[in-house]
């Protein structure tokens, strides 16, 4: 579990120049390693940090070692709470837009699962085709008019927000399950 600390020291590097416009938020960052986590391919520190910066790679100087060990902390929790068959749980901001933090967050795994879509739809591309819909629709980053009635409804998007944690196992399932 993260402190605000580590949340803040995380979001001190993300904001920074010269990438800071770029960068996601932490919520954004969640989702980008939870993809990482859950999808067939796992991402190493520095290819995280350039998704979640909009750079094309890491800093001359190497990633901060900051946020290196709160990615790693990140992975390493969410990897053994879907070894122990717990479901994930999507952070929630303190205070501020949940709708908006949610949206972050889908944004982020989004753009990871599109980094190595091939990947994510050669085991199963219907199975994973669905679960991914609840993601793909919140993410904001599609104009779908389906995605955006799903949107713009709160009762739906609340639906889909639900069903979130459920995909993620399942999506771990389908890419880590023993055969």
């Amino acid at each position: 579990m993260l402190s605000n600390s580590d949340i803040e020291a995380l979001e001190d590097i993300l904001f920074a120049e010269p990438w800071g416009d770029e960068a996601v938020d932490f919520f954004g960052l969640h989702g980008i390693v939870c993809a990482s986590v859950v999808g067939p391919v796992a991402l190493d520190v520095n290819e995280l940090f350039a998704l979640a910066t909009g750079t094309e790679r890491a800093p001359a100087d190497g990633t901060p070692p900051a946020f290196t060990s709160v990615v790693e902390r990140l992975s390493r929790d969410m990897a053994h709470a879907l070894d122990m068959g717990q479901t994930l749980e999507l952070p929630e901001p303190e205070d501020g837009d949940p709708m908006n933090a949610l949206e972050n967050w889908c944004a982020g795994f989004v753009d990871t699962f599109l980094e190595n879509e091939d990947a994510w739809l050669e085991v199963d591309e219907k199975e994973a085709a669905d679960l991914l819909v609840p993601m793909l629709t919140l993410s904001g980053l599609f104009e779908d008019e389906d995605f955006q009635k799903v949107r713009n409804d709160e009762k739906m998007a609340r639906q889909m927000s639900d069903a979130i944690p459920d995909s993620l196992t399942d999506l771990y399932l389908l890419f880590h399950a023993p055969a």
